[in-house]
């Protein structure tokens, strides 16, 4: 199978994570492409092929055909994300792309354009794989593990390719940021890794949000309208409020590069009680700590006003920043990536994540690991899509890096 039939196939499988679950992983319907790609790397002729029945983890590893000092990890995970459905995708190929909108429907209610994704231009005479509009596609990250597995199977075939020992790795739940909480990192036996789970083609991240999830609880005071006056505390509108307060501008759809925001994903309420939940990102640690204590001292003012226990806030933090650990001793692994990528001739893209990756816990870890291109565009949602032709320059490219090692 060449890469995208690798792809065609993997997309087919339902793995959508459920930020709501209690359990790991969060839906078992991940370990049915957990079992798949066990049994392939198996049929390859892979070494040490493990699949985690409890967890959902699959490890591999390519034996060496040369002796080398260190060992190199690939990463991909296998989950899509909760915000649109991954059931029953039907992938759609658009060849030789002219330039022009792409209808994903029939109906054409749902379009793919120039106008609002203008990068597509960047891929006019190649072909697209995209959804029908009715789910995601799953280039998030089912591209990086089709990619690492083709990378697998010609280093496998071929002998005469020289490399190291190379290892593999698939992850469950790492879009509800759980993706490395069981993660074997000492079995696994990397000294490095490279998660393959970026974006565009030459894309090359070091760099991510540091990330909290924060969920604010309102508690109101239900009395009948007629006799509300100075009774009645309606914590829909004392949540309402705790939304005005935050800055205006420190939205995603007012920010980019390393500007940080307050991203409010969802809100219930009524007169009694109100949700809001939001996740809070930056790439400054010091701003981010600021946006952590704007929120607690909000629900600080807010008590003030209207009692003691009205608002509660909680705070979790779900990953930092890699940097630190990057620069620290392993900007090599950034430097061979540029390196490989201009032996193809591909543009390194060298760029700060908006957004974070297993490999920014797998730093914290003790594993370094930057984050590279897989192909895709418009992850998470029904106008996502890759291109063919870059699936094949990254699959280039990682049995190039694999040959540093």
């Amino acid at each position: 199978m060449s890469v995208t039939d690798k792809f065609l196939r993997y997309v087919k499988i339902d793995t959508q994570s459920d930020e709501e679950s209690t359990t790991f992983p969060s839906t078992e319907k991940q370990k049915d492409l957990s079992r798949m790609l066990q049994k392939e790397l198996i049929e390859m002729g892979a070494s040490n092929v493990s699949f985690d029945e409890k967890y959902g983890y699959v490890y591999a590893e390519i034996p060496e055909t040369r002796k080398t000092d260190k060992v190199i990890g690939f990463i991909a995970h296998m989950d899509t994300s909760p915000e649109t459905s991954g059931a029953n995708v039907n992938p759609k190929f658009t060849k030789n792309y002219d330039g022009g909108e792409i209808a994903l429907d029939d109906k054409k209610e749902y379009v793919l354009s120039p106008e609002k994704y203008p990068e597509i231009l960047d891929y006019v005479g190649k072909t697209l794989i995209t959804t029908d509009g009715t789910t995601l596609l799953g280039a998030d990250d089912k591209a990086g593990v089709s990619e690492i597995m083709e990378m697998a199977e010609i280093l496998l075939k071929d002998k005469t390719i020289p490399h190291g020992k190379i290892k593999i790795g698939f992850t469950p739940d790492e879009e509800v940021g759980a993706g490395v909480d069981y993660f074997d990192v000492k079995g696994f036996g990397a000294d490095y890794a490279y998660t393959v789970d970026g974006g565009g083609i030459g894309e090359l991240e070091f760099e991510n949000f540091n990330a909290a999830s924060l969920t604010v609880n309102v508690s109101g005071v239900t009395v009948h309208p007629g006799e509300a006056k100075n009774k009645m505390k309606n914590a829909s509108l004392i949540a309402m409020e705790f939304e005005q307060l935050l800055p205006k501008f420190e939205k995603p759809e007012y920010t980019e590069g390393y500007e940080g925001f307050f991203y409010l994903s969802s809100m219930e309420g009524e007169t009694e009680s109100a949700t809001l939940k939001y996740i809070i990102r930056d790439h400054s640690f010091d701003k981010y700590n600021e946006k952590v204590a704007l929120a607690r001292s909000i629900a600080d003012f807010l008590n003030n006003k209207y009692g003691a226990g009205t608002v509660s806030v909680e705070i979790k933090e779900q990953y930092r920043n890699m940097r630190e650990k990057i620069e620290d001793g392993n900007m090599f692994l950034v430097d061979y990536a540029v390196e490989a990528m201009k032996e193809l001739g591909i543009t390194p893209k060298v760029q700060p994540i908006r957004g974070g990756t297993d490999g920014a816990r797998l730093s914290y870890m003790g594993l370094p690991c930057p984050n590279i291109c897989t192909g895709g565009h418009n992850f998470h949602g029904r106008f996502e899509y890759i291109c063919v032709e870059s699936m094949e320059e990254i699959v280039k490219l990682l049995l190039k890096l694999a040959c540093k090692f």
